[in-house]
């Protein structure tokens, strides 16, 4: 007698989706295509929470809150495309002009803030944005108090190029001149989300990137309780790579650079599959095959991105290309 329960590649899929900023939008966008195709049935987003800057390092530094932008960007991608939808989009997305004090702040920062004051309960509060929304999955903090990202750097003093010095921050972070050589978290054992450990507990598939990638993607892997249960999760694991490097982050990093300081940090990480985009890698599809196949992953290469000149994902094209992963077609 079965248990009745069918095959992952039978059913739909539970997916949950790391990173932050315009990186975890892109795959959000991608997997709520996937929701509406029946691919997958459950879609969760942990988000980091180390943002410094903008109206999130204001109403973080004001309050002593979470940085909201990052959640908020995560909310608004899984709007739907009908009109409901896409008004709290907009609305969510809405940043004030003008000269005063509210110059620069984002309306969707501000409901957050507001329903966490009220509540006391971040993880409740993000949950009523998302019925407010009528959003397609569940958007988590990845830990429950603000973090900063701390980075070793080496390159930034002309009188010794390969001292290392400390940069801290998110902004500083990713405008550094320097060249990053690892990252940190402050504090280095944050209290993780429990409902984001749960998800990872039960999903079928785990997404990590696109998106900047010390100071978005690879955050999640410096909380330890996130690590482990990445780790330990029966979960198969996508890596999605970027498609350039980005100036003062990964300045002059290529697909397997990009692959390597994630290993590096996180060296008994457990990958599938690593999704790049076909262009983006180029000639040097054989050197990522051999990197990847040395991590004991496959690679999936396809046309993954928007083309409009911009180094952005195309969440169709995105979707296609997660909907052949996770159903093996």
């Amino acid at each position: 007698m079965t248990s009745g329960v069918l095959p992952s590649s039978e059913r739909a899929q539970s997916v949950v989706a790391f990173g932050g900023g315009h990186g975890l939008s892109a795959s959000l966008h991608a997997l709520r295509l996937l929701v509406a195709d029946l691919v997958v049935d459950d879609l969760t987003a942990v988000v980091t929470v180390a943002d410094n800057g903008g109206s999130s390092g204001r109403l973080r530094g004001e309050f002593g809150v979470l940085p909201p932008g990052d959640l908020r960007m995560a909310l608004a991608a899984l709007c739907g495309d009908h009109p409901w939808g896409d008004t709290w989009a907009r609305v969510l997305q809405h940043r004030f002009a003008g000269q005063g004090e509210m110059n620069g702040h984002v309306i969707g920062n501000l409901l957050i803030v507001g329903l966490w004051e009220q509540l006391g309960d971040p993880v409740a509060a993000l949950d009523w944005v998302g019925r407010l929304l009528g959003t397609t999955g569940r958007v988590l903090p990845m830990a429950l108090t603000p973090l900063d990202i701390t980075a070793q750097v080496r390159g930034t003093e002309p009188a010794d190029p390969a001292a290392l010095a400390t940069v801290r921050g998110q902004v500083e972070v990713a405008t550094t001149s320097g060249e990053i050589v690892s990252i940190a978290l402050d504090p280095p054992d944050p209290v993780p989300c429990p409902e984001a450990l749960a998800a990872v507990d039960a999903a079928d598939w785990v997404v990590l990137g696109p998106g900047s990638w010390f100071t978005s993607v690879m955050p999640h892997l410096m909380v330890p309780q996130i690590r482990d249960a990445l780790v330990q999760t029966d979960a198969r694991l996508v890596v999605v790579l970027n498609l350039v490097d980005e100036a003062g982050e990964t300045d002059g990093f290529g697909p397997a650079d990009h692959l390597a300081a994630l290993v590096e940090h996180a060296p008994d990480l457990r990958i599938h599959t690593v999704l790049a985009d076909a262009d983006s890698v180029g000639e040097g599809a054989a050197d990522l095959h051999a990197a990847v196949a040395s991590y004991g992953a496959v690679l999936h290469l396809a046309d993954v991105a928007l083309h409009d000149g911009s180094p952005h994902h195309d969440p169709a094209r995105l979707a296609a290309a997660y909907t052949r992963i996770m159903t093996g077609t």
